[in-house]
């Protein structure tokens, strides 16, 4: 995912809006995926002259490409608190509830994301939606000795599972567990389908990201919109 913000303009003018909420001294999460890179470049450039940060990566490959920009990291362990954490999302409705990890970061991140102070949000306007679901899939990690039942029971509620794979071979996260990727109809309750899809025993995390953005930064074209949390 290197230079993003070469081969995608829009990502590259909201990363560097995004700047913008990183003080010197910061600790800053880092998301996963394409919004979640171009500012990781951005800020890469801004390290090089001179800012000082500190990165809590959500991904082994964003910290791969944090490393190789020069920008300092530490565990989740090490990072008493979270000043802010910039990062994508696949879907973002009306009141600034996401669905998450298409790339398949998702539970690293909603970890990231409740140990920040501030949660920022990088999008293009293709990815705002009227009702949570529209895109049609939700993705939930599962521990892979209960893929079996975790499976049957996300069938029982109405999702339709599919386990995620790469070339061949089941996809495994960062935290070495699969996903299963829920074919969905729009939601009318995210609260209520995230709720009984926890309640499954081998269930890690979901997709669902309910009341956890506090601000979304929507790049259109050439224009930059922030939405905020009422």
């Amino acid at each position: 995912m290197a230079n993003v913000t070469q081969s995608n303009p829009v990502l590259g003018r909201i990363a560097a809006r995004a700047l913008d909420f990183v003080g010197n001294g910061a600790v800053v999460g880092l998301g996963s995926g394409r919004a979640a890179m171009a500012f990781v470049e951005a800020l890469g450039q801004r390290v090089q002259a001179g800012l000082r940060v500190t990165g809590v990566p959500t991904s082994e490959a964003t910290a791969s490409a944090a490393r190789r920009l020069g920008i300092a990291l530490i565990g989740l362990e090490e990072a008493d608190a979270i000043d802010v954490t910039i990062d994508g999302a696949d879907e973002v409705d009306p009141q600034l509830n996401l669905i998450k990890g298409y790339g398949g970061a998702l539970v690293r991140e909603k970890i990231v994301a409740a140990a920040s102070r501030l949660e920022i949000i990088l999008v293009g306007s293709e990815k705002l939606v009227p009702v949570l679901g529209s895109r049609g899939i939700l993705p939930v990690e599962v521990v892979p000795f209960a893929l079996a039942l975790c499976r049957r029971r996300l069938a029982e509620l109405g999702c339709r599972p599919e386990l995620r794979a790469t070339n061949g071979r089941p996809f495994v996260s960062d935290g070495g567990n699969y996903i299963l990727d829920c074919g969905i109809d729009p939601l009318p309750s995210p609260k209520k389908l995230d709720d009984a899809l926890r309640d499954i025993p081998g269930v890690v995390g979901t997709g669902l990201f309910l009341d956890m953005a506090d601000r979304i930064l929507v790049g259109d074209g050439d224009s930059i919109r922030e939405l905020q949390r009422a």
